[in-house]
C-alpha cells in the first residue's frame, strides 16, 4: 500500500523522533528563524547606512544649485585666468564675499588665508572659446573648450573673481539689492551686502581672474588639457 506523503514512514514523528535527539527539530526552526532576523537586521542597518550618503549626495547639489558650494571649500590661494570671446547668460546675480584657504596653505601671505572676491552667479550660461590657465611657475596648465560649432554650456554657475572685464549689457538690471534678497539666479548672498542682479547678460571679450568656480552642469565640447608657455 503506498504511504500518504503527509505521514512520515520511518516513525520519527514529533512524537516518536526515533534515533534523532529529541531537541533537534526546534533547535533547527530556532537557527532557521535566527538566521532570517539576523539577515532583516543587516540588511536594515545597510539600509540605513546608506540614507546619510543619498542626503550627502543631495545636500551637495543644493548647495552648488545655490551657490553655497563655492564659499564652503578651501580655496587653494592659486588665481587662474578665464577668458571666453561671449558670454550669454540668463539670470545673473553679483555680490561681494569672502573665500578662504586651508589652514597653513603657504599661498595665505599676509591676508590671513583670506581672498575679497565678488561671486557671479548665472542660471544658464553659453561660453564661446573657453580658456583657462593656471600659472604654475615657469609653465601654464591650459585648458581650452567651446571653440568649435558647439559653444561651453552651463548651469548653476558661480566665479569667485577678484577681476573681471570685458563689453557687458544687460536686461533689466536692478542695482542696489541686498545680496540676501536675490531671486534671478537662485543664489543667496550675505545679509546687508550690496549687490545687483538682471534677467539677462550679454559679455563680450570676457576675461576674468578668479579663485574658485562651481557649476551643476559643465558641458566642454572640444575639451583640451594641456602646459604650455603663455597663458590666457
Amino acid at each position: 500500500m503506498a504511504t500518504s506523503p503527509d505521514v512520515p514512514s520511518d516513525g520519527n514523528t514529533p512524537e516518536n523522533p526515533g534515533t534523532g535527539s529529541p531537541s533537534e527539530a526546534p533547535q533547527t526552526a530556532q537557527a532557521t528563524a535566527g538566521g532570517e532576523r539576523r539577515g532583516r537586521v543587516r540588511a536594515r542597518r545597510a539600509a540605513v547606512m546608506a540614507v546619510p550618503a543619498t542626503l550627502v549626495a543631495a545636500g551637495l547639489a543644493v548647495l552648488t544649485a545655490q551657490g553655497a558650494l563655492g564659499v564652503q571649500f578651501a580655496i587653494s590661494g592659486m588665481p587662474f585666468t578665464v577668458t571666453a570671446t561671449s558670454l550669454d547668460g540668463d539670470g545673473f546675480e553679483q555680490f561681494g564675499g569672502l573665500d578662504n584657504m586651508a589652514d597653513g596653505s603657504p599661498n595665505a601671505g599676509d591676508t590671513g588665508g583670506q581672498e575679497l572676491i565678488v561671486t557671479s552667479a548665472i542660471k544658464d550660461a553659453t561660453l564661446t572659446k573657453l580658456c583657462q590657465s593656471v600659472d604654475l611657475g615657469g609653465i601654464n596648465l591650459l585648458i581650452t573648450a567651446g571653440g568649435g560649432k558647439t559653444p561651453v554650456t552651463a548651469t548653476d554657475l558661480t566665479t569667485d573673481s577678484t577681476q573681471l572685464s570685458g563689453e557687458a549689457a544687460f536686461k533689466n538690471i536692478e542695482i542696489g539689492n541686498d545680496a540676501s534678497t536675490l531671486t534671478k539666479a537662485g543664489v543667496k548672498g550675505p545679509i546687508g551686502v550690496f549687490s545687483q542682479q538682471a534677467d539677462h547678460v550679454h559679455i563680450d571679450n570676457l576675461r576674468q581672474t578668479n579663485y574658485a568656480t562651481t557649476a551643476g552642469v559643465f558641458k566642454l565640447p572640444g575639451l583640451h588639457l594641456g602646459f604650455s608657455s603663455s597663458g590666457c
